[in-house]
């Protein structure tokens, strides 16, 4: 019987994890490295969160075609993987003559990319369907299929059904280079130790030209983009009910506004080359550019009811183009997925089936996982549930009446069953569960949540991290409600 194939995916990632779970269809031996502690890795934590409809791209470009097909399979994958989407449909918003005119270009390549049911409003009809839109809107671009999406809550639903479908995920692993002799990938050197492979994935991000470069694939480079966002409280309501943009006229899709799948208004994100890939920091100038751009599409929008501001950084290639390719006569078995810049989330399930195509075109021989299991199932949400539903629950494990974070209404239960799952820090629980997310940022619950972290995992309270390698709480001998967790 032939020896099961090796493959190494870079990066945990929305595509690391969409071609992890797509991989796991086929009998492989699969290997996620990952540097960060848990997913999402990088820019998939911190993006606007919206799955595109793909009329922005440039017609025969690689993301047009993939951002396109990608958008339909969330349908699917909902169902499959039960996480929160929700097909809204988006409005490009224009306010004056000549943000008329580019409508009518944006409509001509959304058609000649596949994009369906797009459609010119009037100024009457846009106000009906966006009443605080600015009154002073001349007509908008309407595209029903796009939506808006939890980026951890789906990248943690691919991570888990594809574990749940025997794929090892290994983090803290840094990968220092690929593996290339004889023009054929070995595979990688990770903390400084060899992993063997048939197949490496590039999925790195920010990093991927970094790690292409060690494989001898260097003709492109990832600059970094910062963008700024903030997030606004509940009790504003939904201001829109869809995904407004203004009409494109640079090289980005504009500063929008949008709600969240908890119903969150969240604003941005401007646009700015920086020269560090880790640096998330924001700043007054920016922030006040995001809020500028927003306003004058929102125009009752106040900064009193912002509760939180954040940045994200995606990797913008030097080719303005999505780079998916192999080498089969420079490295064989080695596969780019890099410069995955937006709509990189919307393409993410089309990109992991390309990736099986590419494995397929160098020759290897996929046979199917006769065990697959397509479906996985959401931590139950309780502020979601009927008083019925409720009661039901919390019979069954009183831990769902006890409820942590009074903001966003979610319980002990909930908290206990996202470290069950996998999460070892505080953000871990937060994208699982989204306790943190309201009005007190964790104010109240934080400390709570550490405090059951330690409980379950056993790591002393001092130990606990937010999020990333360095981000502890605590140093020091502190006097708590964590005393007896330290």
């Amino acid at each position: 019987m032939e020896k099961m194939k090796k493959v190494i995916i870079i990066g945990a990632g929305v595509i690391g994890c969409a071609v992890a779970r797509e991989l796991s269809k086929y009998d492989l031996g699969i290997h996620v490295l990952e540097k960060g502690l848990d997913v999402p890795g990088g820019t998939s934590r911190a993006n606007s969160a919206i799955i595109h409809a793909g009329y922005d791209d440039h017609p025969g470009s690689v993301k047009a075609g993939l951002c396109v097909r990608g958008n339909t399979f969330f349908n699917d994958l909902k169902n499959e993987l039960d996480f929160h989407f929700e097909r809204n449909g988006s409005l490009v918003v224009a306010l004056n003559s000549r943000e008329e005119r580019k409508l009518q270009d944006l409509v001509r390549q959304g058609k000649r990319n596949g994009v369906k049911g797009l459609k010119i409003l009037s100024r009457g009809e846009t106000l009906k369907l966006e009443p605080n839109l600015n009154p002073a809107v001349k007509s908008a671009l309407y595209a029903p299929t796009a939506g808006i999406v939890s980026p951890f809550g789906y990248t943690v639903a691919l991570y888990e059904n594809a574990m749940k479908n025997r794929v090892k995920f290994i983090f803290g692993s840094s990968v220092e280079k690929v593996v290339v002799e004889n023009k054929k990938a070995k595979g990688v050197v990770s903390n400084g130790n060899f992993i063997d492979a048939d197949i490496v994935i590039n999925a790195a991000g920010l990093y991927s030209d970094e790690i292409s470069k060690t494989a001898g694939i260097d003709y492109f480079y990832i600059y970094p983009k910062k963008g700024e966002y903030f997030v606004f409280d509940d009790a504003v309501g939904k201001l829109v009910s869809r995904t407004v943009f203004p009409v494109p006229l640079g090289k980005t899709k504009g500063i929008l506004i949008t709600y969240d799948v908890f119903g969150k208004i969240i604003i941005g994100p401007n646009s700015e080359l920086i020269a560090d890939k880790e640096d998330t920091s924001t700043t007054e100038k920016g922030l006040m550019e995001v809020f500028a751009g927003a306003k004058r599409m929102v125009p009752s929008l106040r900064l009193h009811d912002i509760v939180t501001y954040f940045a994200g950084v995606r990797a913008q290639p030097s080719t303005e183009d999505f780079i998916i390719e192999n080498y089969p006569n420079k490295a064989y078995g080695f596969i780019n997925l890099a410069g995955i810049k937006s709509p990189g989330f919307t393409a993410s399930y089309a990109i992991a089936c390309e990736a099986v195509e590419l494995i397929k075109d160098l020759g290897f021989k996929l046979r199917g996982n006769k065990d697959f299991n397509p479906l996985r199932k959401n931590i139950p949400r309780f502020r979601d549930l009927s008083d019925k539903e409720r009661k039901a629950l919390i019979m069954k494990n009183p831990q769902f009446g006890h409820v942590i974070c009074r903001c966003e209404q979610v319980t002990e239960g909930e908290i206990v069953e996202a470290i069950h799952r996998g999460a070892t820090t505080v953000q871990g629980v937060k994208f699982r569960t989204s306790a943190g997310f309201g009005r007190c940022q964790m104010g109240f619950c934080g400390p709570r949540i550490i405090e059951i972290l330690s409980r379950e995992t056993g790591i002393p309270a001092k130990k606990i991290r937010k999020f990333g390698k360095n981000s502890y709480y605590f140093s020091g001998n502190i006097k708590s409600i964590l005393n007896k967790a330290l």
